[in-house]
Parts: structure tokens; C-alpha cells; sequence
């Protein structure tokens, strides 16, 4: 069994999804919000203790995360500050493998088109997971950035 975590972080939560490969199914999807309150060094060490323990908690053995496109027309700081941290705290755990991803590797790394998945984010094309019409944008992402870690 291949339990999973797709990660899609914001400035001001980070949303990840569980993913069980052996079963394929989603195991959960949550976000950790982080305090308005927290000052960056403060908001960057709770998202990595939280992720730590969330990967403990669920034995997570391989991730990814939803990283900024290279191309973003108005990247935010304090999303790609956060994606930094998610990067220590994987580097520094015990998972077997995992990768950055932007839209591209994690289609490649799902057997995809590049051009499939945005509709599939977008929520314009429903795959077979549960809720799926009930989810954001951020939830599908980290969704499927879970089922690319299968093969990172």
C-alpha cells in the first residue's frame, strides 16, 4: 500500500489531500489555515510542524507539491516562502520520494495531456473521486498532485 500527499499551497492555508494508491482513493482533504495573527517566521514553523505530523499520522511514504508556475503573472512571496518550508520538511522526512510539480509534471507523472487537466481543476470535467463538484480549485489540485506522488 502507497499512501500519498498532494500538497497545493496559499498565502494564507495550505490545502492537502491523502491518497491511497493501493485502493485508489482519497483518504482525505483538509487545509491547515494558518493564524492571521503569525508574523512569516512564525506562519513558515507552524505550516512545518503541522506537515510533519500530518505525514507521520498517516505514513505517508511519497508527496508532491502544486508549485507556483514559473510563468505566474503575479507570484506571491509568501506562497513561494511556504512551498520553500514544504520542501525542507519533506527533505527532512522519512518519505521514500517526492516532487515539485507544475501543471506539466504532474500530468506526465499521471500518464496525462498537459491541456487535460486544467478543465479537471477548473472543475469543468468531473472524475471519478467523491465531492468532487464540492471542491475548490486548491483541493482538486493537491487531489491530483496525490496521485502523481505514486510515481515520483
Amino acid at each position: 500500500m502507497t499512501i500519498t500527499i498532494g500538497i497545493r499551497a496559499a498565502p494564507n492555508a495550505v490545502t492537502f489531500a491523502i491518497y491511497n494508491s493501493t485502493d485508489d482513493a482519497v483518504v482525505n482533504v483538509e487545509q491547515i489555515i494558518i493564524p492571521s495573527a503569525f508574523e512569516t517566521p512564525e506562519a513558515l514553523k507552524y505550516v512545518r510542524s503541522n506537515l510533519l505530523d500530518i505525514l507521520r499520522e498517516y505514513k505517508v511514504a511519497r508527496a508532491g507539491i502544486r508549485a507556483t508556475e514559473p510563468s505566474a503573472q503575479s507570484p506571491s512571496i509568501a506562497r513561494i516562502e511556504i512551498e520553500g518550508v514544504i520542501k525542507e520538511a519533506f527533505a527532512s522526512s522519512d518519505l521514500e520520494a517526492y516532487y515539485i510539480g507544475h501543471i506539466s509534471s504532474i500530468a506526465s507523472r499521471l500518464g496525462m495531456d498537459r491541456s487535460a487537466l486544467k478543465p479537471i481543476f477548473d472543475g469543468e470535467v468531473t472524475p471519478d473521486i467523491e465531492n468532487w463538484g464540492n471542491m475548490d480549485k486548491a483541493a482538486r489540485e493537491a487531489i491530483f498532485c496525490a496521485k502523481g506522488a505514486v510515481n515520483a
